[in-house]
């Protein structure tokens, strides 16, 4: 028996028969929450944040991620993943080991501070990148919980971590900017089917394994409703790891890219995996448990 069989595992998924929702038994906010932006977060399982960066900052950070996605020599490491129809730069991940720049902004308390506050503890990074949707070729991600991927292939115990997305482009409600639904971390929902080995090379593109099935998205959505995360540039997006959200595709001209992050407490550090053979890379799910100081 391995140490995965013997854990008593409170949010089974990727089973070969159907298992009904699971109601979360533990809290969305683990801390005190002192910060005005994030009063709502215990409800809803997400707030905006209307001006986390400055224009300037805006300015420089898009200038940093565009060096990055034009250098040819990075697009060769394994941390970046290409779209598979436009064969553009999809996410670049373990970003914060790439670019001083934005290791010093995971490190910003205006950053940092934020998932502190919700997760009641210290935080380490579970996993940075860069996001690009360009225009008329972006693709989107289906509905599904973060949380899912996180406890399947990663072996993360329980939603005690959140994800920050900060917009370096604006969001429009056209150009496949994300949706949420309002209070869905309250709920988990198990999906079918096991986890292929090295599932991550596909599911970084598109994700088939690990996604609700419709009629549990249909039920989700009309007990909890959408919204959508709009706002200009340097607004930011601080979400649960387990709040049901997607996007879908963008076909405009205006593109989209955003640097996100994901804290995890350092008391909910990684195991093994529940629901899959292996662990996955530690570039997309980081085993370095050094809280952000």
């Amino acid at each position: 028996m391995t140490l995965a069989d013997s854990r008593i595992d409170r949010y089974r998924t990727r089973t070969l028969t159907e298992v009904p929702p699971i109601e979360r038994n533990d809290p969305t906010v683990w801390g005190r929450i002192t910060s005005p932006e994030l009063a709502n977060f215990d409800a809803d399982g997400y707030a905006i944040i209307d001006q986390l960066l400055s224009p300037e900052e805006v300015a420089d950070f898009s200038i940093e991620i565009d060096r990055l996605a034009s250098n040819p020599e990075l697009r060769l490491d394994e941390r970046v993943i290409i779209e598979k129809k436009s064969n553009r730069v999809r996410s670049i991940f373990e970003v914060h080991k790439i670019s001083r720049a934005v290791a010093e902004l995971i490190r910003d308390e205006r950053v940092v501070g934020l998932a502190r506050q919700v997760l009641g503890s210290e935080v380490y990074i579970h996993q940075s990148r860069v996001n690009y949707m360009p225009g008329f070729e972006g693709a989107g991600f289906y509905w599904h919980s973060d949380f899912e991927t996180w406890h399947a292939e990663d072996g993360m115990p329980a939603p005690r971590a959140v994800s920050l997305s900060i917009a370096l482009t604006e969001n429009y409600s056209f150009n496949g900017s994300l949706m949420v639904m309002p209070g869905s971390q309250n709920t988990f929902v198990p999906c079918q089917g096991e986890t292929p080995s090295e599932h991550y090379r596909e599911s970084l593109k598109e994700q088939e394994f690990g996604v609700p099935a419709h009629a549990e998205i249909a039920t989700m959505a009309n007990k909890h409703g959408i919204a959508q995360f709009t706002g200009p540039q340097g607004s930011a997006l601080l979400f649960d790891s387990n709040i049901m959200h997607g996007s879908s595709n963008n076909i405009t001209p205006f593109p989209r890219s955003n640097i996100f992050v994901v804290f995890n407490s350092v008391e909910n550090t990684l195991q093994e995996p529940y629901a899959a053979g292996d662990a996955r890379p530690t570039y997309i799910a980081s085993r370095d448990f050094e809280p952000v100081r």
